[in-house]
């Protein structure tokens, strides 16, 4: 079964190949439509290490379409990184005509970026449908003895819940579908958010309930209870059931063993000379250890095995450093690490960024000022804000690069300050850990595995949760449980509202959560886009009202000929 198959939802194959035998016949008895010599779901997942190949499957496929640059490398910069929000614009060519920097050309129902997250998520659910169907339509036989149909079960309904709660959160009404599709359909209709939520409801409740505990997974990366609480920690927010988020939240945060890392721990190279817990959170090796306490759902990359894929975190996220030329005195600004007996002009403690994303002043500066020096997640060690010439030849060597070193008129502002030097947050990061591609410093790739899901964020989603219920004494606690274990100070229960809870997670989730759906789910999207994205060539990146939701693609419209497919508001239907 391959992982990268699509179709769209208006006319679909299942992912594994599918044919119609029709067995001729004088007998009326006989008619056997049994698969004996092709895959389908009723022979694929009619063993244990089938089942396990469909779970490994959905893995990869959200591994690949939400966590690397594999798929589509503009939907990974906009979910991902959350480029053209109050957090991050694109900073490699902010006037250009892709990674959102403008929405108004951009976010249009002919789009790849937007459809490619449409189509790839109900390759999701449709796979995750395909595995349900096959775990209990499975011979009786399968189960004997073995106490793992519940659990797996439940797996693919926590994928299938989780993407369908991307889909809600960006395209409202979208077609609810539980069940494998193994004909063309083209008269899909949009459910109500209402009846999608009460499903999500459904599934991941059997998740929380069915999958393993943690630590009792089948292999490092499995889905656990933990992770299935915390998204219907979300779907409850979005639905606006704070109460009941409260408790869900509360499962994670109060039982299971859980806590937030505290103390350093782990094999972290601190090649700054200094660093923290925070740091030990995001270095090499450090996520899937037994004494962390504080992953949830980890996204699991390998090094140089097949199928090991590797993480765009450098490529993703840091400035290119190694694009700004010379010194003020005419030499290489960076000869970078000997490789092979040549200057490379990458430094492997930076890696090979693109400057996909640039920080917002707001991100980079605007949220740490009250507490600068104190909270570590602003510690040099964690966000790289100075950066030094690297050449000996020059009589800068070592200098703190300077762009008012320079002649008048001798540099191009823009780019020396939206793509080759700006603050770089280290988490994306993996210094002196790059396997492959050493000539060029990993290339703009590394294979530290990724969280999907940490404590703090449970933590910040129950605060925005108490801030529902008006408990803002209830929600402070939780934000100061994030803010004690980074030394900054604590707030106040008066100063909290959501703008503040925001704020917070700017500052402990750059680049971990999908701000895109953060924004819509706390109704601030477009004035917190358009108070806090500083693209210096399209202000606000010239986000639209009707940009609250995305567009639906043109072509599920088209293909979707035996019943109406409203497109969203704003958006041209043809």
């Amino acid at each position: 079964m391959k992982s990268n198959i699509k179709f769209n939802i208006g006319k679909w194959l299942i992912p594994v190949v599918i044919s119609i035998l029709l067995v001729a016949s004088c007998k009326d008895d006989v008619l056997d439509e049994t698969p004996l010599d092709f895959l389908a779901p009723e022979n694929a997942y009619n063993t244990i290490p089938g089942i396990q190949q469909g779970i490994t499957g959905l893995h990869d496929i959200v591994r690949w379409a939400w966590f690397t640059d594999g798929g589509d490398q503009d939907f990974f910069a906009i979910m991902h990184a959350s480029v053209s929000t109050d957090l991050a614009w694109h900073g490699e060519n902010p006037g250009g005509n892709r990674k959102l920097v403008n929405y108004q050309a951009e976010m249009t129902s002919e789009n790849v970026q937007f459809s490619f997250c449409w189509t790839t998520a109900y390759q999701v659910i449709q796979r995750a449908n395909a595995l349900i169907y096959g775990i209990e339509n499975a011979d009786a036989s399968l189960w004997e003895g073995n106490t793992k149909k519940e659990e797996y079960l439940a797996e693919a309904k926590f994928f299938r819940a989780w993407t369908y709660y991307q889909l809600v959160s960006l395209y409202g009404d979208v077609p609810l579908i539980n069940e494998m599709i193994n004909t063309a359909k083209v008269d899909f209709v949009r459910t109500p958010t209402e009846e999608i939520y009460k499903s999500l409801e459904a599934d991941l409740t059997f998740a929380g309930a069915n999958l393993p505990l943690p630590g009792k997974e089948e292999a490092k990366g499995r889905i656990n209870q933990k992770a299935a609480w915390h998204v219907l920690t979300m779907v409850y927010l979005n639905w606006k059931k704070y109460q009941e988020a409260v408790n869900a939240a509360s499962k994670v945060i109060d039982g299971y063993g859980s806590a937030l890392m505290k103390n350093r721990f782990g094999s972290t190279k601190d090649v700054f000379g200094t660093g923290d817990v925070f740091l030990d959170l995001f270095a090499y090796g450090n996520q899937n250890v037994a004494e962390n306490t504080e992953a949830i759902w980890v996204i699991q990359f390998e090094p140089l095995i097949t199928g090991g894929s590797s993480f765009p975190g450098e490529r993703g996220f840091g400035p290119a450093y190694y694009r700004m030329g010379n010194t003020p005195d005419g030499f290489p600004a960076f000869r970078g690490d000997l490789v092979d007996g040549k200057y490379t002009g990458y430094s492997d403690t930076l890696g090979r960024p693109v400057a996909w994303t640039k920080p917002t002043n707001y991100a980079a500066y605007e949220i740490w000022r009250s507490d600068w020096k104190n909270d570590i997640r602003n510690a040099p060690h964690n966000i790289k804000r100075d950066f030094y010439f690297d050449n000996p030849a020059s009589i800068y060597h070592k200098q703190k690069i300077d762009f008012s070193l320079y002649p008048a008129g001798k540099r191009n502002a823009l780019s020396d300050t939206c793509q080759y030097i700006f603050p770089y947050f280290m988490k994306h990061a993996d210094p002196k850990n790059h396997f492959t591609d050493p000539s060029r410093a990993g290339g703009g790739y590394n294979h530290k595995d990724v969280y999907a899901i940490r404590l703090a964020d449970t933590y910040l989603l129950r605060a925005e949760a108490y801030i529902g219920l008006n408990n803002k004494a209830a929600a402070a606690a939780d934000i100061n449980a994030v803010r004690t274990r980074a030394k900054a100070t604590p707030v106040d229960a008066s100063k909290v509202d959501i703008d503040y809870l925001l704020d917070e997670r700017a500052r402990e989730l750059w680049g971990e959560e999908f701000r895109h759906i953060t924004l819509r789910r706390t109704g601030k999207f477009l004035e917190r886009v358009r108070k806090y994205c500083n693209n210096p060539i399209y202000p606000a990146c010239n986000v639209q009202d009707y940009n609250v939701l995305w567009p639906i693609p043109q072509k599920q419209i088209d293909l979707n000929i035996d019943a109406d497919f409203p497109q969203n508001p704003g958006y041209p239907s043809k």
